[in-house]
């Protein structure tokens, strides 16, 4: 076991997942094994290669672990030359380790601190040289850490940076410093590769099926079937260079999207500032940001300074953010934890103020490069997609294997046949080697995207762009799709509804209009405690802090140049913006409005944390107010609890279930005397004074309870995933159609371990339950059982210890809840993947930028967002609703239907061939060349192409199409077509031979020597009708797809072909008899017949196809009994309607003392 590793924690030095950014990448857990090269054994390998013409090179290109092991030895991994990893998917990888010298003294530059860590990257060889060894792998770098014993993610050595650390980078670093850096992390550069012609198709040949095609076009070409052999290479080429194009083409968009290089201004120790390339930048380095902004090369944490920042790139969302300073501490800095203090790669910032002399600029550190950025991350899932996880594929490279064996099997049985005549060895060989090309479609894969490649242009017409096609087939199996709320279900903007202040006895009467508040602390909250900011004088920010303020009337002015005098104005601190109240307002309102304050310090909103808070001088700089703004529960437990109202959740629930955004205020007088630039939020958000509630209306999208009630009727679950108050979430649930109006609401508390209390878990029934019956009268029957649907409501901090305390009730909880209310964006992906775990395919509709991780996680991610191709999510759509998720829906089940006809298409093409070839080669001939070229191209091809044009239903069935090709009446359904194609052929060829006419052929030669025959005319007429029939019959339509009479091109191909079929068979004419080299029959009656017998084959195939589509087959099903099902929700399901006890109404249950129900 010396040889294997793995990817380590560097803290605990266990091995451990490795994760990327948990919202932007998958975990990276890998087990990893070193080799070294053993020389006789590669010399051995090359010799070998020789003698096989390159045939075992091939081989190692397919399986690189086969060359590892016939090439080197195992080793430790200290010692390794060679790696091969296995990845969390299960897949493997070859990398080679490499080795870079770094300057003699070079670790001598670096501090005491991080010295420890930088020497164990390095190892002593002769010559005192000193080596950094690493390797590459999805263009991150890993670099070996002698001490851990273990190959880490270089970003390892900065992980650990203090916001204190980063501080101390702003003095710079030299020159040598930064130099040692980058042969530590490598270059600031996200390059993606782009292959040159030559490797690109290097690789397209080497793929197992175009060396399945070289091999079958050398056969046909030793068989004499020198055009056919020479159409498919040409067509084949053509193939080949269109792929390669595209391959090519996408690769440089990708870059050009991805690469991105600049000129930087940083700081040196010295204290000079120098401009470099940003290619150049290494974590550590000191980033001057210019007032007029730039794109970001890296990501940085802010040091000092304001940015104005566009993060549409990333996220989707083109509301500009505020980022603000790093608040220094000793805390461990994240860029995740420390978003609104972070700007990150690929994110253009406006523009940055307050961080230099004179007020202009910011400055920042730099924290991660390269592919290790929060951009590199992105561009990195996009190079290096995850698997998809999806049956369909899966089963589709299974009956490659199927009909492989029935190739094999037709082998033999030719191989018997011929080995009883005269043919000669080589014609034996050819013969029996010619039934694999014709059993086994290369084709297949092609052919199957076929449906993807149309469905993805018609959504790209309607608005909705794909960066990860194949998930559209996908789309059409999601059973759950999750929404957010604000701005996805609801309207982005919100109105001021109200405001309601707190005193001694308690809250005053609502005030519609801020306004008329009389003056005081709650509205000068109202006008200071937000991050709106002016770009060319025009306020930006977010939608609701803009109401807000625009609704006290308060203006916002923010310092010009170094602003001296505006800081004089304010007691010298150092002024970020100035809220300047109205200047016409009632004599009643006094003085006290009529002063500006000033913002000294802004600790900005972030979703984890669900409040924002600023600190305020008044004029003169007199006195300091700290304000808090956030939802009402968070802001209450920041609030001496003698200030908050007793009458606060009485009072916030009503608010909530009217559906109104509720958000609470507070404030707290803080010294102005102290430091307020460098306060603690801590220090500030503590011991408040509770000032009061703030309503706002936030109205649902006319467009999203149609949507919901089309996902209703089409069995698709709606769930709603919001940060929003869980009371305001069920209003909305209930407005927008995901609870009906008689359905009782199920509130889920559950309590974490604290030092007084035991974890709990409670379920409650929502007050005013619309239903006669008590919650006591149905506990001892059961919700089920008494006829009741109903909805569980969970929120973050009930959902986080539901599953850390009470796992085994999360899954029961999962199956019944429809809203998740103040969750936080990491609770969201956790939920996406805990619904896949009980193998829900799910669905995510989201704005792009709390959601981003979930939207990621998520089986079809759409991001609502006017970017084209956000690489927030797989889809993303420049409709402002849901009503995209429809759409999607029906284009993923019409391209999967389209798929599984492809398939069957191609299977059946290849068996029709199959039989063929088999009936003549019994009887010594075979099919023509220019018969197989008109089958396969002018019959079979054409079909294939138009088949997949047909768009979508235009509604959403209950029943979701199947993923499976290994199902029954997928197998049912390909084995009675068989057997009716063999019986057609068969029939075909009998009737012929019956014929007082009939003139046997030459057995004395065989295959084409001896066209033109009857048997082979009869065959091939009969075959040539059965590719029509076939197209028509697998041609599914009803219920996921447009009737077939909208597929005008699809029918006119049918006619055309069916008439030119025909036409063969009457009346060949003396041109198209000598190229098809077909037999002339005279007898008119005959013909006929043939015509007739491809019609009854018609005619038992569609019954036989309508009888299985109505459920024929599942009668077999019922012999074996009934099986559970494989879907882990619906047997969960099954589960809970037979429970009497589910749910558990008004009882406090704790992690051990209750009977539970597990899954098998």
């Amino acid at each position: 076991m010396y040889r294997r590793g793995s990817v380590v924690d560097p803290q605990s030095g266990l091995p451990s997942p490795c994760p990327r950014d948990p919202q932007l990448g998958p975990d990276s857990h890998m087990d990893v094994q070193g080799y070294k090269w053993v020389r006789w054994r590669v010399w051995l390998c090359r010799l070998v290669a020789l003698l096989s013409l390159g045939l075992l090179l091939i081989v190692f290109h397919w399986r690189p672990r086969l060359a590892v092991l016939a090439r080197c030895r195992s080793c430790p991994l200290a010692l390794a030359e060679v790696l091969l990893l296995r990845d969390s998917f299960g897949q493997q990888h070859v990398v080679e380790v490499l080795t870079e010298e770094m300057e003699a003294g070079s670790l001598e530059l670096l501090g005491q601190q991080e010295e420890a860590d930088w020497r164990d990257t390095v190892q002593l060889h002769r010559e005192e040289k000193t080596l950094l060894r690493y390797y590459l792998y999805e263009a991150l770098r890993y670099i070996w850490l002698d001490r851990k014993g273990a190959f880490c993610r270089v970003s390892v050595l900065n992980e650990d940076w203090t916001c204190k650390d980063l501080y101390g980078f702003q003095k710079g670093l030299s020159p040598q410093e930064q130099s040692l850096r980058r042969s530590m992390f490598g270059s600031n550069l996200i390059d993606v590769p782009v292959k040159s012609y030559t490797r690109l198709l290097f690789e397209e040949v080497l793929n197992p099926f175009y060396i399945f095609q070289v091999f079958s076009i050398t056969l046909w070409s030793i068989d004499e079937y020198y055009f056919y052999a020479l159409c498919i290479f040409i067509i084949s080429v053509i193939s080949i260079s269109i792929s390669l194009y595209e391959t090519r083409k996408q690769s440089i968009t990708l870059r050009n999207m991805a690469q991105f290089i600049t000129d930087v201004t940083i700081r040196r120790d010295s204290g000079e500032e120098e401009c470099v390339s940003s290619v150049e930048l290494v974590p550590g380095d000191c980033l001057i940001i210019p007032q007029e902004g730039l794109v970001l090369p890296c990501d940085a944490a802010l040091l000092a300074g304001e940015c104005l920042v566009n993060e549409s790139m990333l996220t989707g969302e083109s509301v500009p953010v505020l980022k603000t300073p790093l608040p220094a501490g000793d805390r461990t800095y994240s860029s995740e934890t420390e978003r609104r203090h972070t700007v990150f790669c690929g994110t253009h910032i406006i523009q940055a103020k307050g961080g230099r002399p004179g007020g202009s600029g910011a400055v920042a550190v730099v924290t991660s490069t390269g592919f290790f950025t929060a951009k590199g991350n992105l561009v990195s899932s996009i190079l290096y997609p995850q698997p998809i996880n999806f049956r369909f594929y899966q089963d589709a490279m299974k009956f490659l294997l199927i009909l492989g064996v029935i190739a094999f099997m037709g082998t033999i049985y030719i191989f018997v046949i011929l080995f009883r005549t005269n043919v000669t060895w080589l014609q034996l060989i050819i013969r029996s080697l010619d039934v694999v090309t014709i059993a086994v479609p290369p084709a297949l894969p092609a052919a199957i995207t076929t449906g993807t490649i149309y469905a993805q242009s018609r959504l790209k017409k309607r608005g909705i762009f794909c960066i990860s096609p194949p998930r559209i087939n996908i789309c059409g199996k999601v059973s759950v799709f999750c929404f957010d709320k604000t701005g996805t279900l609801t309207e982005e903007g919100l109105d001021v509804w109200g405001v309601m202040e707190s005193g001694p006895s308690g809250f005053s009467e609502l005030v519609s209009d801020p306004t008329l508040l009389p003056p005081g602390h709650m509205r000068s909250a109202l006008a200071c405690c937000h991050t709106v900011t002016l770009l060319q004088g025009e306020p930006l920010g977010d939608p609701l802090e803009l109401k807000m303020v625009e609704s006290t009337g308060w203006t916002l002015q923010e310092p010009d140049g170094d602003g001296d005098v505006v800081h004089s104005t304010f007691g010298g601190h150092k002024v970020l913006a100035v809220m300047i109240p109205p200047t016409q307002r009632p004599q009643c309102l006094g003085t006290f409005s009529s002063e500006a304050v000033a913002i000294v310090k802004r600790f900005p909103f972030s979703s984890s944390l669900q409040r924002m808070s600023v600190v305020t001088v008044a004029h003169g700089g007199r006195s300091a107010l700290a304000f808090l703004k956030g939802s009402p529960e968070m802001v209450a437990s920041f609030c001496r609890p003698d200030t908050v109202p007793a009458q606060f959740s009485s009072t916030l629930r009503n608010f909530s279930s009217e559906g109104l955004r509720v958000l609470a205020l507070a404030c707290k007088p803080v010294d102005v005397n102290s430091d307020l630039l460098n306060v603690e939020r801590g220090e500030v958000e503590t011991e408040m004074q509770f000032l009061g509630l703030l309503m706002m209306k936030n109205l649902v999208k006319p467009e999203s309870a149609e949507v919901i009630n089309i996902l209703t009727l089409a069995h698709v679950r709606s769930v709603m995933v919001t940060g929003d108050n869980i009371l305001t979430a069920v209003n909305v649930a209930k407005n927008c159609g995901m609870m009906g109006s008689d359905e009782r609401v199920i509130f889920v508390t559950a309590t974490a371990r604290t030092a007084e209390s035991m974890p709990s878990l409670r379920f409650s029934v929502e007050d005013g339950g619309a239903a006669a019956q008590s919650p006591r009268d149905v506990i001892n029957q059961g919700l089920y059982q008494a006829g009741f649907d109903y909805h569980l409501a969970i929120n973050g901090k009930s959902f986080a210890a539901l599953c850390d305390h009470f796992p085994e009730y999360l899954p029961k909880v999962l199956m019944k809840a429809t809203v998740f209310a103040r969750m936080a964006p990491d609770q969201k992906t956790q939920l996406v993947k805990e619904l896949q775990k009980l193998n829900y395919r799910v669905g995510m509709c989201g704005d792009g930028a709390n959601d981003c991780g979930a939207l990621r996680a998520a089986d079809v991610g759409v991001s609502l967002s006017e970017a084209e191709a956000s690489v927030a999510s797989p889809f993303t759509s420049k409709t402002e609703n849901i009503s995209c998720v429809p759409l999607l829906i029906r284009e993923g089940r019409c391209s999967l239907v389209t798929s599984f006809s492809l398939f069957r298409y191609m299977a059946l093409y290849s068996l029709i061939q199959f039989c063929s070839v088999l009936i003549l080669n019994t009887v010594k001939t075979t099919m023509g060349d220019l018969q197989f070229l008109f089958c396969d191209l002018f019959l079979v091809t054409l079909l294939a192409i138009v088949m997949g044009r047909g768009g979508p239903s235009e509604e959403l069935h209950p029943c979701r199409p199947p993923a499976s090709l290994l199902s029954l009446p997928v197998f049912g359904s390909l084995f009675i077509h068989t057997c009716m194609i063999v019986l057609g052929q068969l029939a075909a060829f009998f009737i012929t031979t019956t014929q007082e006419w009939y003139i046997p052929l030459n057995s004395t030669v065989f295959g084409a020597k001896n066209l033109p025959n009857m048997e082979n005319t009869c065959v091939f007429a009969l075959s040539g009708y059965q590719y029509i029939i076939m197209a028509v019959i697998v041609t599914k339509s009803f219920p996921h797809k447009k009737p077939l009479y909208h597929n005008v091109l699809f029918l006119c191909l049918l006619l055309i072909h069916f008439a030119v079929m025909t036409s063969l068979v009457v009346y060949p004419g003396p041109l198209f008899g000598r190229i098809f080299k077909l037999y002339n029959f005279t007898d008119m009656n005959f013909k006929m017949l043939l015509v007739a017998v491809a019609a009854l084959n018609f005619l038992v195939c569609f019954v036989v196809e309508l009888l299985i589509d109505v459920g024929i087959l599942n009668c077999l099903r019922s012999l074996r009994g009934r099986r559970p099902s494989k879907k882990q929700y619906k047997r969960l399901k099954a589960l809970l309607s037979d429970s009497a006890s589910w749910p558990p109404l008004d009882q406090t249950l704790s992690p051990t003392n209750d009977t539970v129900i597990f899954l098998s």
